[in-house]
């Protein structure tokens, strides 16, 4: 079963939290924390791995915290699930050449490989922008 991880569903909640506040508001890490339900600690580590790849900034100190390192318009649900949770893989066949002895004939691996074209197309047409949206 392919499934995201509480890893990855909570990386989706801080982020489209941090895309929720005014534009340049820092927000603590504690009030993240508590806004969304996720362990103080786990979401610091999450935010390290959003920080190494420009999702977010981070500060340290008086007024220190977190904000959004570029617009929420151009962070792609795909990014926020592959920082955390890695490539978008539903079977080892696709990780890469080689994975797999049976490639070059297994009937199974285009199909493999059009379940993760969808899934990544799905991801890919999502913004935090959008998510980040009050619901109706």
């Amino acid at each position: 079963m392919m499934e995201l991880t509480r890893k990855g569903e909570y990386a989706i909640r801080g982020i489209i939290y941090l895309a929720q506040q005014p534009p340049g508001k820092v927000s603590l890490i504690s009030e993240i924390a508590l806004a969304t339900d996720v362990p103080q600690t786990f979401l610091a580590k999450i935010f390290q791995s959003f920080a190494k790849l420009g999702m977010i900034n981070s500060s340290r100190g008086t007024g220190g915290g977190f904000v959004l390192g570029r617009p929420a318009s151009s962070i792609t649900l795909r990014q926020v699930v592959e920082a955390v949770e890695g490539p978008i893989i539903p079977n080892r066949c696709l990780m890469d050449s080689g994975a797999c002895d049976r490639g070059g004939y297994c009937n199974v691996h285009n199909v493999w490989r059009t379940v993760q074209n969808n899934v990544i197309g799905i991801l890919d047409s999502v913004t935090i922008e959008e998510l980040a949206k009050p619901t109706s």
